[in-house]
């Protein structure tokens, strides 16, 4: 009774206030399109300062010569100092791996917490942090702030607060979801990304017009009023709601007695699994590092592709601010697609590093056509944009949700699903050390040369798909002898256990 008690008390009060509900495919839908929502507020509020970069340092829209960016005159009377300097996209970059390095270390502590925390609670605190942050970041604006410090440290707690998310929502989604169709799901689930990206990008730049601050403030406010309904309503698992699935069947926990999971004198609980411990899991160490070069690549476009439109002529012609926000979108647009087809190929394989590997091997010759014939015409720069983001986000977002998913339940494990989150930020905290990187050296590459730029994605991408050479390897030599009748998800697990 004392054990019943307690998970009721870590229901939502929503949920509380309506009556229970036992009907699986109600919370499950309830949990997809929360968790969805809530992370679209993070990509959201994160896209912001992507969009916000040309009107901060528009001077760089001038030109660069092997000498270094051109100018005209001495003084730059537009922007916002200390940004619309000379060293003003080295700086915007510094604010980038600012950000990107908190998120990272702190997804490591925030995917530790997650494992001994209430979700729900927990993600709640998230977003309200960010949202706090982000609109003190649009604040400076009205309070005529022109310090670097000032928003170098809003944007560094603000990156504390991000690093949140991830962990939080992938397992809670892992916790509701089996492996089966977990690649489709989360494909389709991992849109949020490019949604957030896109909403992100479209609000922001429709607010410049009103003052940089607002393309803060505006999306602040959205992201409280979800973490609200993300605090009263989401089930973060189906123990804590009192259902018991057992191969998409519903019983509850009380009538879950009658046939007995463990065997006499076997423990219930089972304890978070440490940090150490998660890396040994076979398969983490490969994904994370591929990750690492994976995301470089995807968050140099994040926060640099609406700077790299507008200051890079397109038939001849430089496109407004906001024209190149809004235009950037269709690279999350190409992203969706990808992380709902990397996902599909990879359920109906069965081969998570294989399909991440492909997709990476494909981006390289995308990114060099869109390097090259990108600035044609708009037509030619949207046709390859979108190609391009499908490629790099297939395997991005792949590898953040069901490889993640995968991994945090692993056999070796033996059914102990209290290592969701932190394997999730494992994973992903590993990739945004690369996230980090990526933007920070673009800002002073790119004041040099583009082309450099879009050399060092390519060589990353070569190295994502590289470092999964053994993991596919693996795949393929299970999928050999397993055409009879042995079980393909035990080809899977036992094509990653051989990495240990």
């Amino acid at each position: 009774m004392a054990h019943s008690h307690e998970m009721t008390s870590r229901k939502p009060p929503g949920i509380r206030l309506f009556g229970g509900v036992k009907a699986l495919r109600t919370y499950q839908t309830l949990v997809l399109v929360l968790t969805f929502v809530a992370y679209t507020c993070f990509h959201m509020t994160r896209k912001i300062t992507s969009i916000v970069k040309s009107a901060l340092d528009p001077q760089t829209k001038l030109g660069s010569s092997p000498w270094g960016r051109l100018h005209t005159k001495n003084t730059l009377n537009i922007g916002w100092l200390p940004f619309n300097s000379a060293d003003g996209s080295a700086l915007l970059g510094e604010l980038d791996v600012a950000f990107l390095a908190v998120y990272s270390c702190g997804m490591f502590f925030a995917g530790h917490l997650g494992d001994r925390m209430d979700l729900r609670i927990f993600l709640t605190i998230g977003m309200f942090g960010t949202a706090l942050f982000t609109a003190l970041f649009g604040a400076g604006y009205w309070l005529n702030v022109h310090s670097f410090y000032y928003f170098l440290v809003i944007q560094m707690i603000a990156g504390l607060f991000q690093a949140i998310g991830w962990p939080s929502v992938v397992a809670v989604v892992g916790n509701w979801f089996g492996k089966s169709k977990r690649g489709l799901i989360m494909g389709i689930w991992n849109a949020h990304t490019s949604v957030g990206n896109i909403a992100g990008s479209l609000l922001a730049a429709f607010l410049l017009k009103f003052g940089w601050g607002w393309s803060f403030v505006i999306p602040s406010l959205i992201m409280v009023s979800i973490g609200l309904v993300v605090f009263i309503f989401l089930p973060v698992s189906p123990e804590v709601m009192e259902i018991d699935i057992d191969d998409g069947e519903i019983n509850s926990v009380k009538d879950a007695t009658k046939e007995p999971l463990l065997e006499p004198g076997q423990e219930v609980k089972h304890k978070a699994v440490g940090f150490l411990e998660a890396w040994k899991i076979p398969g983490v160490a490969p994904f994370a590092l591929c990750l690492f070069f994976s995301k470089l690549v995807a968050y140099t476009f994040l926060y640099w592709l609406p700077f790299y439109i507008s200051h890079t002529p397109i038939g001849s012609e430089y496109l407004s601010d906001a024209m190149a926000g809004s235009l950037s979108t269709v690279f999350d647009v190409g992203g969706v697609l990808g992380g709902v087809l990397a996902g599909h190929i990879s359920d109906r394989l069965n081969a998570r590093a294989t399909t991440a590997a492909s997709f990476m091997y494909c981006a390289i010759p995308a990114l060099f056509l869109y390097r090259t014939y990108g600035s044609m015409s708009i037509m030619w720069n949207v046709c390859l944009m979108f190609i391009t983001g499908m490629f790099v986000n297939g395997p991005y977002a792949l590898i953040t949700t069901a490889v993640s998913a995968d991994l945090g339940t692993h056999s070796s494990l033996n059914g102990n699903s209290r290592a969701l989150a932190t394997v999730t930020a494992i994973i992903d905290g590993t990739g945004s050390v690369g996230a980090a990187i990526g933007p920070l050296l673009t800002g002073y590459i790119s004041s040099k040369s583009w082309s450099a730029v879009f050399t060092m994605l390519m060589a990353a991408a070569l190295l994502a798909g590289l470092l999964l050479t053994q993991l596919v390897c693996s795949e393929l030599r299970g999928k050999v002898p397993s055409s009879g009748s042995k079980d393909v998800s035990d080809a899977q697990a036992a094509s990653y256990s051989d990495q240990v």
